[in-house]
C-alpha cells in the first residue's frame, strides 16, 4: 500500500494484547485494509518503492565493505584465538572443529544484543514498554537517528556475511537449508525497513531474537568443554544445563510471546492507525509472519530436546548431521554426558530483525 504519514502523535500506551485479541484484531484489520486497497498491483507497487525507499550508494558501500570485514574478522579470530584456545583445552576433534563457529557468534550476539538493550532501555526510545510508538510521527524518507543507523549496519552486515558463512564456513546441519531462507529474510527486512524508515520497529525485533542466540552458544561451547582432555567437568556441565533451560524459556517469551503479541501487533493494527496507507503494508507483515513461523518450526525442536530429557534418554540432535559407521545420521539439539554416549551439538536459532 503507498500513501503519506498520518497525523497522529503519541497516545496514552495500550495494554499488550493477548493472542486472541491478536489474531482477531489483526486479520480484520489487514482483511479491511486489503479490501480498500483497490489499487493495489504491481504497478503500485513500484511507485511506492520509488517513492519511499532511501538508501544511498554509500550506504550500500558500507553494507558490502562491513560484511566482507565480518567475513575477515571471524577467520581472523578462528585462526589466532578460537582454533588455539580449543587446542589448549584439548577438545575432542569434532567438538574442536565445531568450537571456533560457537565462539565467533557468542562474541557476536553478546555485542549486538548488548547495544540493542543499550538503545531500548537506557536511551529515550520507548519502542520495548510502548509498541505502537514505533510508527508514530513516521514520516517518508525521515532521517534515521546515527545511533540506530548503527545498529542497522552492524546486524545487516553482519547477516549478509551469514549467508556466506552458513554455505561455505559452518558445519552443515539438517535446518541449515532454512537458516539461509532465514538470513535472507532478515536481511530483507533489515534492508527495506531501513529503506523505509521502519527502524524503529527493527531494533525491537533484533531485541527479541538476538538473546537466544547468546544463550545457544553459550550452551554449546560448555557442551564442548565439559568433555575436553577425555574427561567430565561438572562446571561446564551445571552451566551447558543451566544455558539449556534458560534458551529454552526465552525461545518461547521472547519469540513466540512478546515476538507476536508486541511487534506484529503493532505492524498489523498500529501501523495503520497511526500512518493510514503506509507503505508496504502487506510486504513487511508478510515477512514477519515467516519470521514467527520460522521461530514456531525451531521451537519443535526445543520440545523434542525437552521431551527426550524428561525421558532420561540420549538427546540426539534432529539438526545435525554426522559420520557415523559410514553413514550418514541425525545428531542432536543438546546431549547428556554418558560414558557409552557420543557428544553433540546444541540446537540453532537465529533473529530479525527483522
Amino acid at each position: 500500500m503507498s500513501g503519506q504519514s498520518g497525523d497522529a502523535g503519541p497516545v496514552e500506551v495500550e495494554p499488550m494484547p493477548g493472542y486472541l485479541d491478536l489474531i482477531t484484531r489483526a486479520s480484520t484489520v489487514m482483511l479491511g485494509a486489503w479490501r480498500d486497497c483497490s489499487s493495489c498491483g504491481l504497478e503500485l507497487s513500484k511507485r511506492t518503492l520509488l517513492d519511499n525507499a532511501y538508501i544511498t550508494w554509500t550506504e550500500i558501500v558500507l553494507f558490502l565493505f562491513s560484511a566482507f570485514l565480518w567475513t575477515q574478522v571471524r577467520r581472523g579470530l578462528t585462526e589466532s584465538l578460537f582454533q588455539p584456545l580449543a587446542q589448549w583445552c584439548r577438545l575432542l576433534p569434532k567438538d574442536a572443529a565445531k568450537m571456533p563457529e560457537s565462539a565467533w557468534k557468542l562474541v557476536f550476539y553478546t555485542m549486538s544484543w548488548s547495544y540493542s538493550t543499550y538503545l531500548l532501555f537506557f536511551t529515550s526510545y520507548s519502542f520495548f514498554h510502548d509498541p505502537p510508538s514505533v510508527f508514530y510521527n513516521w514520516q517518508s524518507g525521515m532521517s534515521v537517528p546515527v545511533d540506530i543507523a548503527i545498529a542497522y549496519l552492524i546486524q545487516g552486515s553482519f547477516y549478509g556475511h551469514s549467508i556466506y558463512a552458513t554455505v561455505y564456513m559452518d558445519a552443515w546441519r539438517k535446518d541449515s537449508a532454512v537458516m539461509v531462507v532465514h538470513h535472507i529474510i532478515t536481511l530483507a527486512l533489515i534492508s527495506f525497513s531501513y529503506a523505509f524508515r521502519y527502524h524503529n520497529v527493527g531494533i525491537l525485533v533484533l531485541f527479541l531474537h538476538d538473546i537466544n542466540d547468546i544463550q545457544l552458544e553459550f550452551t554449546k561451547l560448555n557442551i564442548y568443554l565439559k568433555s575436553r582432555g577425555g574427561g567430565n567437568h561438572l562446571l561446564n556441565d551445571v552451566l551447558s544445563n543451566m544455558g539449556s533451560v534458560s534458551f529454552s524459556i526465552t525461545w518461547f517469551w521472547f519469540r513466540l510471546y512478546w515476538f507476536p503479541l508486541k511487534v506484529l501487533y503493532a505492524t498489523c493494527v498500529s501501523s495503520l492507525q497511526s500512518v493510514p496507507n503506509i507503505p508496504f503494508y502487506f510486504f513487511f507483515n508478510t515477512l514477519l509472519l515467516a519470521l514467527l513461523l520460522m521461530n514456531i518450526y525451531w521451537f519443535l525442536f526445543i520440545v523434542v530436546f525437552v521431551v527426550k530429557v524428561l525421558k532420561v534418554k540420549e538427546v540426539n540432535d534432529v539438526r545435525e548431521y554426522e559420520e557415523e559407521e559410514g553413514n550418514k545420521a541425525a545428531a542432536g539439539l543438546l546431549r547428556e554426558p554418558r560414558a557409552e554416549n557420543k557428544d553433540g551439538d546444541a540446537g540453532h536459532h537465529n533473529s530479525a530483525q527483522g
